[in-house]
């Protein structure tokens, strides 16, 4: 079928990668190229953040975990495996989704951990192979704002994967909302460690070193618009990272950002109801869209391939 997907962050990418991969004929239509979406921004562990834990969207996020797990055989793809901590300072911390890994001592006052082995991501090596492989299979990209679905003509079947941008597509939904997330990038010196502490009484907080740089964040701002990093929530960051790894005090920044998740209570995958050709829904996945990336492609492909949802 010809398939039209909206947006071109991780989440549009590799729903496109999924369909051409399985013979459909691909179109991606964004005004942003990925460079510019939010996904560029993300520190991008594989972790689920910001997003509601339904058992299908952990399915996805396990799809995704093994998919990221053999990509990253290959160092052209951008995605490494690295070793590191995930904190918890509740009562009763829910580690359900990391098996097999046994609970760690020497974390800070209040805190209890987990020691794993996670999927990394560096953006902006994984998104230009994601690119690369687009191209290879013959997706198209066009280079567009669309107001509407009906703007998009010649397809089958249209895919909404917009982000915060899915929202004035599909008719309103009052539940999605950006959660303003702001980064800063230090030079890294070889360190390898991720930290990850978002129960940290002080703010969000985590270490995530990648090739060149380590991606120190962060914040979550509910319905806040902001894109521009400022200089005194960079100050706060870098404090409660240095608390965490001291290593990290004196590293120069080589850069910052600052990018809108997009939020819903639960992530929105569903075909759309009275519909002339079939819309699928796919937005909302808060923190959560390298993580749950692969997962929901497949989905995404399934609802399209299923007979039901097409007319005699």
């Amino acid at each position: 079928m010809r398939v039209s997907i909206i947006g071109s962050g991780v989440i549009g990418m590799t729903v496109a990668h999924e369909l051409a991969t399985h013979g459909h004929e691909v179109t991606v239509i964004s005004d942003r190229d990925h460079r510019a979406s939010v996904s560029s921004v993300a520190a991008a562990i594989w972790f689920p953040y910001g997003v509601g834990r339904t058992d299908r969207v952990m399915a996805a996020a396990a799809t995704t975990f093994q998919r990221l797990v053999a990509l990253a055989d290959d160092p052209a793809t951008g995605v490494r495996m690295r070793s590191g901590t995930v904190l918890a300072r509740t009562a009763a911390p829910d580690f359900s989704y990391i098996s097999g890994v046994p609970v760690v001592s020497g974390v800070p006052d209040g805190a209890s951990g987990v020691r794993c082995d996670l999927p990394l991501i560096v953006t902006g090596v994984y998104l230009g192979w994601l690119r690369k492989q687009l191209d290879d299979r013959g997706v198209r990209l066009e280079s567009r704002s669309v107001s509407a679905i009906d703007d998009v003509t010649d397809a089958d079947a249209v895919v909404v994967a917009a982000g915060l941008g899915s929202a004035a597509l599909v008719g309103g939904d009052p539940g999605l909302h950006p959660v303003r997330g702001q980064v800063v990038r230090l030079a890294n010196p070889g360190l390898t460690d991720f930290v990850l502490d978002d129960d940290n009484p002080a703010g969000l907080t985590y270490v995530v070193p990648r090739d060149e740089d380590i991606v120190c964040g962060g914040t979550d701002e509910p319905h806040s618009w902001d894109e521009h990093p400022h200089g005194d929530v960079e100050a706060a960051i870098l404090a409660r990272a240095t608390a965490l790894v001291p290593a990290l005090r004196g590293l120069p920044v080589v850069s910052r950002a600052a990018g809108l998740r997009p939020a819903r209570p639960h992530v929105r995958l569903e075909l759309l109801p009275a519909r002339p050709r079939p819309v699928v829904a796919c937005y909302g996945h808060g923190g959560s869209g390298f993580t749950l990336s692969w997962g929901e492609a497949a989905d995404v492909r399934r609802l399209l391939e299923s007979p039901a949802i097409w007319p005699e």
